[in-house]
């Protein structure tokens, strides 16, 4: 009977870590790598390749590193990314070494603020998850900016899921089969 009841707390436990684990922001190194931010060398090397491959949400951090003497990250709107305009950003950083919080969800636009980089490919879209726990809380079934369709933002398309969503609910299942299984025994 006591083994019964240390199995259960201990499977509370390893799911409220679970849990815990899966809330945390996460910093994300712009490129994926320490030199990332500069012309790329090929439309394979482009910064909205390695953004596509991510999963970006509320609470994250954007991590840039660059020489500050060179170059900088500008956060614009739409146009001004599109059009490669570095007067009037959102936001300008020159420090060499920037982090940006990501603090609501759909698409962030920054681009070099060296003009020339910019037209030549350095810039960046990161396309932020809606945080579904506030749509189902305030009952909105309204599409959201990071899930409206890609065309309609001239963003990069939201990676696909990897196994991890599903590597989670097996998790969880599993836990619960064990916290069942305990509770019967008991």
């Amino acid at each position: 009977m006591a083994v019964c009841s240390r199995v259960f707390w201990a499977c509370l436990a390893l799911a409220l870590a679970l849990l815990l684990s899966f809330t945390e922001a996460r910093d994300h190194l712009v490129g994926g790598k320490a030199d990332a931010w500069k012309v790329p060398s090929s439309e394979a090397e482009s910064l909205n390749k390695w953004a596509e491959k991510n999963r970006f949400q509320i609470g994250d951090y954007l991590v840039w590193k660059y020489d500050s003497k060179k170059d900088s990250v500008l956060q614009v709107t739409r146009e001004a990314y599109l059009s490669c305009n570095t007067t009037g950003p959102i936001e300008a950083h020159k420090e060499g070494e920037t982090k940006l919080k990501l603090d609501k969800s759909g698409p962030y636009y920054f681009i070099s603020g060296y003009q020339p980089n910019c037209e030549k490919g350095e810039k960046i879209i990161v396309v932020v998850m809606a945080d579904r726990s506030t749509r189902a809380r305030a009952g909105s079934p309204a599409l959201s900016p990071a899930l409206a369709p890609a065309s309609e933002l001239e963003a990069p398309a939201v990676a696909p899921t990897s196994g991890a969503s599903s590597g989670l609910k097996a998790g969880f299942i599993l836990v619960f089969g064990v916290v069942v299984s305990g509770v019967i025994v008991m």
